[in-house]
């Protein structure tokens, strides 16, 4: 993993991926383990995750990013975790989430829970491959419910995906679970391109 371009984000205030919501969705804090860049190390093993069935790659890479947010206070104060979900026919045609994959590696090293059943994407939409920055965000726009407000009222959660590259996904995830009441949502990544 040495060749992997990792990010200091987790101790980093006001970073590239913080600013990127800026004006968009209020969030506490934004980190991402390393830069997506194409044809690079860390697009080949989120690909070998998504399309190859290689769970476990998620799992050690949400283990030791887990390990990394923990040690640098980054998970501080944090309830518990929500993955970005799948629609439902998706994730059976998959097999499995691909976030919530990552997110229970985090669980492992940090001890916070996973809650992937609050959250869910109400809409099979296209792949945000290949779409312009206002294409990811129409595709995305209202696609996500909030099954129980009350659950996520006066918390802080850790929202987790597996790459941000616009961030239109986070963004229609973060407002939906600001229509609770005094919710704190921190955002992570194992890469972004949106830097």
């Amino acid at each position: 993993m040495l060749d992997i371009p990792k990010t200091d984000f987790h101790i980093r205030r006001e970073n590239e991926l913080e600013k990127g919501f800026w004006g968009r969705c209020y969030i506490d804090r934004a980190a991402a383990f390393a830069l997506y860049q194409r044809g690079g190390k860390m697009q080949k093993l989120i690909h070998s995750l998504k399309y190859g069935g290689i769970t476990p790659i998620g799992t050690h890479l949400g283990m030791v990013y887990g390990r990394i947010l923990e040690e640098s206070g980054f998970t501080e104060g944090i309830d518990f975790i929500i993955p970005v979900p799948l629609h439902k026919s998706k994730e059976r045609k998959r097999g499995f989430n691909q976030s919530r994959v990552i997110a229970e590696g985090i669980s492992v090293a940090t001890g916070i829970e996973v809650v992937a059943d609050i959250l869910v994407r109400t809409v099979r939409n296209p792949t945000q491959t290949n779409r312009s920055r206002y294409g990811r965000w129409e595709n995305v726009d209202g696609i996500f419910r909030l099954k129980n407000h009350e659950s996520v009222e006066n918390r802080n959660i850790l929202l987790v995906d597996d790459v941000i590259t616009t961030g239109s996904t986070i963004e229609g995830c973060v407002q939906e679970l600001k229509s609770a009441i005094n919710v704190n949502v921190s955002v992570i990544a194992l890469a972004t391109a949106l830097s």
